[in-house]
């Protein structure tokens, strides 16, 4: 269950940071690709360039069975600041509204004004749920006292086997207060373990196992807690149905520790790693 959207939602779903830059062909091939192959979690923002138009001529004709997620930069997070973002989103989007609006990282703006135009726009129809956006434990708990118990959907945090930070404290917290957690870059953002390093020799060892991809084995261990999500981008069709299959993969707990061994959490950091 996706929070307090209260839908089942694919653990695995799409991103689309700098989709846009890839040919146009190939990146909405791959949208649709990742739809037929059940991946109906499509995340976008308004600060994704041309993403989100990218997104809603993928989604035409199929609108319903999408979960639709974007998000408000900061700066346009006052009240009526976040109304009109979402109204531009939508009109990009094609659509008249979204599953789950986010802010996409805590801004100078105060987030009672944030979470007042959250529940406006929810008001109006124009978004079911709202969320945030790499928040630590401090901004949730600020989130959760402004807003109360069972209004936030998710936070959407960097989750990757190289960076399990939220492990620590903010994965726990989400998962206390009904709240899912979206890991955004799982591939390390360009930085997946190659086949030749010793954590690649795990995954690949695993990946034979099971018949899959050694990318689908870290998608699979990123959402083996409940209410865990995560969304990977990529431009290839192929590789977005190999994605897709991940939903499937439950690792068995000689797997889980393998890879906990190879990709060690680390101690906790000062501050939560975003990009």
């Amino acid at each position: 269950m996706f929070g307090a959207a209260a839908r089942e939602v694919p653990v695995v779903g799409q991103g689309t940071w700098h989709l846009d830059r890839a040919d146009h062909a190939a990146a909405l091939a791959t949208l649709r690709a990742g739809l037929d192959a059940g991946m109906m979690h499509v995340d976008t923002a308004e600060m994704y360039g041309e993403a989100e138009p990218l997104v809603g001529e993928a989604i035409a004709g199929r609108r319903e069975a999408v979960f639709l997620v974007s998000k408000v930069v900061p700066g346009n997070a006052s009240r009526a600041g976040v109304i009109a973002a979402c109204k531009r989103s939508l009109k990009r989007l094609g659509t008249d509204h979204l599953d789950a609006y986010l802010l996409h990282w805590p801004g100078h703006h105060r987030l009672e004004e944030t979470i007042a135009g959250f529940g406006a726009l929810k008001a109006s129809g124009k978004i079911r749920s709202w969320g945030v956006s790499n928040f630590d434990v401090a901004d949730l708990d600020r989130a959760l006292a402004i807003a109360g118990p069972g209004q936030i959907a998710c936070n959407q945090v960097l989750y990757h086997l190289g960076e399990r930070a939220i492990e620590h404290a903010v994965l726990p917290w989400c998962r206390a207060n009904g709240v899912a957690l979206v890991g955004y870059s799982p591939f390390g953002s360009g930085d997946f373990p190659n086949a030749g390093s010793a954590g690649g020799r795990v995954l690949a060892r695993l990946a034979e196992a099971q018949g899959t991809t050694p990318r689908a084995i870290a998608l699979a261990f990123l959402t083996r807690a409940e209410g865990t999500f995560t969304i990977p981008k990529t431009a290839r069709p192929e590789r977005a149905r190999a994605n897709a299959a991940a939903g499937a993969i439950t690792l068995a707990a000689e797997a889980i520790d393998a890879l906990d061994a190879a990709f060690p959490r680390g101690p906790k950091p000062r501050t939560l790693p975003m990009l």
